[in-house]
């Protein structure tokens, strides 16, 4: 029997239940619980087998909300939450102290943002509390971007998935920090730099914290999503420049092949996916995830993956496709 619905009021029951709930947003789905509820936050970790450290979004329904969980606001957060909420932006600011360490992974920010999906504005609506929803995947795995997606990964440890058709963006929100009232990039996603940078000035960009020498374990994010090694099919999963020379280095292997625009013909590619052929970023960020999902289903040995134009929702992409080939 799915655990797919419609049904808002089942979803809202749950959650007020300290149960877990997988919701849609305009990025991808994510694995919803109530951020007051030791047991649901818990939950989130332990279904996800995420590790404690790594803090979690909370998601909140409107801006005004924002007063009664950080200390402050700076200038230019604010400037960025009337530019994009409801939207793909998160930002990191001070929290006060109704916010449960166990969401922050015990640091003094926590990591917020207003999704832009009517389904969950409305369900955040009709909650008394807000929702933390990290992507509803294992941790490192794929981030699902359509109901059946999380189906497949948690059909026997979650009740439901509110489903609200294939996410419009389809990579995660863009993580803005900020250091002395000056706003950082924690984690490239569905904003783009230049969107940003039009509202902010020029903003700097900042690795994750296992590209600083420290592995994953040692590591404690200052942000969620900067770790390393994340959103990773289980095939063997390639990036590169030249499609030809990878698939003349890998054609004895079965071969799954990931590009941009390129309807490159050739007999040792198995299974192919263009992400668009129009040469459109918005539409390729929006059928990534998907994408990766069929081509670790098709039994390959190998997945090469085209790097992208480095511009726009472009470099969100290739960040993403990095950190699957770790």
């Amino acid at each position: 029997m799915s655990i797919i619905s419609t049904d808002l009021s089942k979803a809202i029951e749950l959650l007020n239940n300290e149960e877990l709930v997988a919701i849609p947003t305009e990025t991808v789905y994510g694995l919803a619980g109530n951020i007051f509820s030791e047991k649901a936050v818990k939950a989130i970790f332990e279904t996800k087998e995420r590790p404690f450290f790594n803090p979690l979004i909370v998601h909140i329904p409107n801006i005004e909300y924002l007063e009664t969980i950080v200390e402050a606001i700076p200038e230019k957060a604010k400037l960025l939450a009337e530019a994009f909420w409801p939207g793909p932006i998160t930002l990191v600011l001070k929290k006060k102290s109704i916010i449960p360490d166990l969401i922050t992974g015990g640091k003094d920010t926590v990591a917020v943002r207003i999704p832009n999906h009517p389904t969950t504005l409305e369900l955040l609506n009709q909650l008394d509390f807000p929702l933390a929803a990290p992507s509803a995947n294992p941790f490192n795995r794929i981030s699902p971007t359509k109901a059946e997606h999380v189906e497949n990964y948690f059909k026997d440890k979650i009740q439901m998935v509110l489903d609200g058709g294939a996410c419009k963006s389809g990579i995660e929100s863009t993580i803005i920090g900020f250091e002395n009232g000056e706003p950082i990039i924690y984690r490239l996603g569905s904003t783009s730099v230049e969107a940003i940078e039009a509202v902010v000035g020029t903003i700097e960009v900042k690795n994750s914290s296992a590209e600083h020498g420290r592995s994953q374990k040692e590591a404690a994010p200052e942000a969620p999503g900067m770790l390393e090694r994340h959103y990773a099919p289980k095939t063997k999963t390639i990036l590169t420049t030249n499609i030809a020379e990878a698939i003349e280095t890998y054609k004895d292997l079965k071969i799954g092949l990931l590009t941009y625009n390129d309807i490159l013909n050739d007999d040792a590619i198995a299974y192919k996916i263009v992400l668009s052929e129009g040469k459109n970023l918005e539409e390729a960020a929006s059928k990534l995830y998907d994408a990766l999902h069929q081509l670790d289903q098709q039994q390959l040995d190998i997945i090469i993956a085209e790097q992208l134009p480095d511009y726009g929702l472009g470099k969100s992409i290739n960040d993403r496709l990095q950190r699957a080939t770790k």
